[in-house]
């Protein structure tokens, strides 16, 4: 089922305190993403990027996406998944990120995204503290939980 892309004036955000998580569609990890991240930030450990030595050798049974790589799909997940009719936003940072299940290459993950708070800051903006939960299809454990925030000006 596809999430219904819901757009969100800073009254409706401020409503969403509290409120079941809004939930992205799923997304591929494929090998050339993982290579392309690799080649970005010079991460080419061999558990991500050499698939048939990750086969033999990992614990993981065959490549897994970075670490990091999981997390930096956050913005563009939210971005799907919750249309804010904003003037501009930026990604401020994160309280708390932890990487409790590796994303095997090949699967699909998503993410779950719920308002823990709505601050307002300088400018007329709103800092949004989001609980984000990125699960990946077919496991039970999530892949990554964060607490990622932004601020957004309307």
């Amino acid at each position: 089922m596809t999430p219904e892309l819901e757009s969100v004036d800073v009254h409706a955000l401020r409503s969403l305190v509290g409120a079941a998580p809004r939930v992205s569609d799923w997304v591929e990890i494929d090998q050339t993403s993982v290579d392309r991240f690799a080649d970005a930030t010079g991460d080419h450990q061999w558990i991500h990027v050499d698939p048939g030595r990750a086969e033999r050798e990992s614990p993981f049974g065959g490549p897994i996406a970075h670490g990091f790589l999981t997390l930096s799909l956050i913005p563009a997940l939210l971005e799907r998944t919750v249309a804010l009719r904003q003037r501009m936003g930026v990604n401020y940072g994160l309280n708390r990120v932890r990487f409790t299940s590796p994303v095997r290459v090949g699967s699909k993950v998503r993410a779950g995204f719920a308002v823990m708070s709505v601050t307002d800051v300088d400018e007329g903006g709103v800092q949004v503290v989001w609980n984000v939960t990125l699960e990946q299809q077919g496991s039970e454990r999530p892949a990554c939980v964060a607490e990622f925030i932004t601020r957004h000006y309307f």
